[in-house]
C-alpha cells in the first residue's frame, strides 16, 4: 500500500502572515494534527500544537516565526516507510509531494486507519510503552508543561493521593485552557492571567474518567477506540485493576510497530533524528547490539533511540537528552541521559541502559538459581 491511497487533499492552512493568536484559536476549534504554512502560495512548512505548548512567542507574531519543517513524502512512497518518518522526525502529519509541488497531506490517523485490520495480530502488551511519567492532581498546570517540554510528550496521567489513576491531561488540554482564558484577558491584564494559569492544579483541567486499555488487549481494538474518540493514547492497566498504571499505549507506539523489520541486523529508530551530529545510525546499532549481546539469552525484537534538545547551549553545542528502549523477548530495557551534543547523550544514556541489561541479566540468574533450589527442595 502507498500514500496514493489514503492521503487528503483536505488540510487547515494559514499564511505565514497569519498572526500567531489567529493559529491558536484554530487550534482550539478544530483541532488538527498540524496546520500547513505557506509563504507567497508557496509551501513554507508546518506549526504543530506542541509547538504552541513550548513557546513563549506572543500572539502578534506572524505565523512564519513559529513554522518549523516537516518530513516531505511522495504520493507514492510506502505507507511502512512514511510512518517511519512520521516517528523519526516527531511529527503527526507530513506534506505529500507530487512533481515537486504539495498535492495534500497525511496523517497518523489516516495510516493508521488504513492498516486497522492487520492489527489483530498484535497485542497491547507487544508495544506498549512501559516507562510512564505521572503526576498527581495538586501538580500546578506549570509544573505540567515542563514535565511535558523536558519529556517530549502529549499526555500525563493523574493520580491521587492512593496512586489510583482519576484523570489524564494532554497538551490540547494545556492549550485549551491557556487559550480560552488569554481570549478573556485585555493586554494589561495578560501576565496576571498567564500566572493564573500556571497556578491551577491538574484536577482543574484534567480529563476524567480516564479511558484505559489492558495488556491483553488487542492492537486493533485499542486503535479502533482511539481513532473513534479522537484519543492519542491509552492508559495501560492490568488485567485484575483498571486504577493501576503500568504504561501506556500511544499512536506512536504503534506506528513505530509498523516499521519493524526483520533484518539481519536489529531494526533501530531514531526519534529527532536531525539532531545526530558527530554520530551516525550505524554507529548508535553497533553500540546498542554490543550492549545486548552480553545478555546472550536476550533477543532484541526493537530498539528505539529518542534525542531532545534543550535551550541550554555550550560554546554553541545543545544540551541533548537521549532516551534508548529495547523491546526484547525479556521485557523492556532502558537507559537515558543528557549532554552536550547528541553523540555524548548517547553514550549517557548507553551506559545506564549497559547496567540495566546487566541487572536484568542478574535478575534472570537469581530467578533461574530460585528454581533450581526449589526442585531440589521438593526431591527431598
Amino acid at each position: 500500500m502507498d500514500i496514493a491511497d489514503i492521503a487528503t487533499r483536505e488540510f487547515v492552512e494559514v499564511d505565514a502572515n497569519k498572526r500567531l493568536g489567529k493559529v491558536r484559536s484554530i487550534f482550539e476549534r478544530e483541532n488538527p494534527k498540524g496546520i500547513i504554512v505557506t509563504d507567497d502560495g508557496a509551501y513554507a512548512g508546518v506549526i504543530t500544537q506542541k509547538q504552541l505548548v513550548q513557546s513563549h512567542v506572543e500572539d502578534n507574531a506572524k505565523a512564519g516565526a513559529m513554522t518549523r519543517s516537516a518530513p516531505k513524502v511522495g504520493r507514492t512512497d510506502d505507507v511502512r516507510e512514511v510512518a517511519r518518518v512520521l516517528v523519526e522526525g516527531g511529527v503527526k502529519l507530513a506534506p505529500v509531494f507530487e512533481a515537486g509541488e504539495l498535492w495534500g497531506i497525511v496523517t497518523e490517523d489516516d495510516i493508521l486507519d488504513a492498516v486497522l485490520e492487520n492489527l489483530d495480530a498484535l497485542t497491547v502488551e507487544d508495544i506498549y510503552t512501559q516507562d510512564v511519567i505521572t503526576v498527581s492532581e495538586d501538580t500546578n498546570v506549570g509544573q505540567v508543561v515542563n514535565l511535558l517540554r523536558k519529556h517530549g510528550i502529549s499526555r500525563l496521567p493523574v493520580l491521587d493521593e492512593t496512586d489510583s489513576l482519576t484523570g489524564m491531561v494532554t497538551r490540547h488540554d494545556i492549550v485549551d485552557v491557556v487559550v480560552r482564558d488569554m481570549n478573556k484577558a485585555t493586554r494589561g491584564d495578560r501576565a496576571g492571567e498567564i500566572e493564573r494559569v500556571l497556578d491551577l492544579p491538574v484536577y482543574d483541567v484534567m480529563n476524567s474518567p480516564v479511558e484505559t486499555v489492558r495488556v491483553g488487549d488487542s492492537v486493533e481494538d485499542a486503535v479502533a477506540r482511539m481513532l473513534e474518540n479522537d484519543f492519542a493514547g491509552l492508559v495501560v492497566t492490568p488485567e485484575d485493576d483498571d486504577s493501576a498504571v503500568v504504561g501506556i499505549l500511544t499512536k506512536t507506539d504503534v506506528l513505530r510497530a509498523l516499521t519493524y523489520t526483520e533484518e539481519e541486523h536489529m531494526d533501530v529508530q531514531i526519534t529527532n533524528i536531525t539532531l545526530l551530529d558527530t554520530i551516525s545510525r550505524e554507529d548508535i546499532r553497533a553500540d546498542i547490539e554490543t550492549v545486548a549481546d552480553k545478555y546472550q539469552a536476550m533477543q532484541v525484537q526493537h530498539a528505539h533511540v529518542r534525542f531532545h534538545e534543550h535551550k541550554e547551549k555550550l560554546r554553541g553545542t545543545p544540551l541533548i537528552q537521549c532516551q534508548i528502549r529495547l523491546r526484547t523477548n525479556k521485557g523492556q530495557a532502558a537507559g537515558s541521559g543528557e549532554g552536550y551534543g547528541a553523540e555524548t547523550a548517547f553514550n549517557v544514556a548507553l551506559d545506564k541502559l549497559e547496567r540495566n541489561v546487566l541487572e536484568l541479566k542478574g535478575v534472570q540468574a537469581d530467578e533461574e538459581y530460585r528454581g533450581q533450589l526449589l526442585r531440589k527442595l521438593g526431591e527431598l
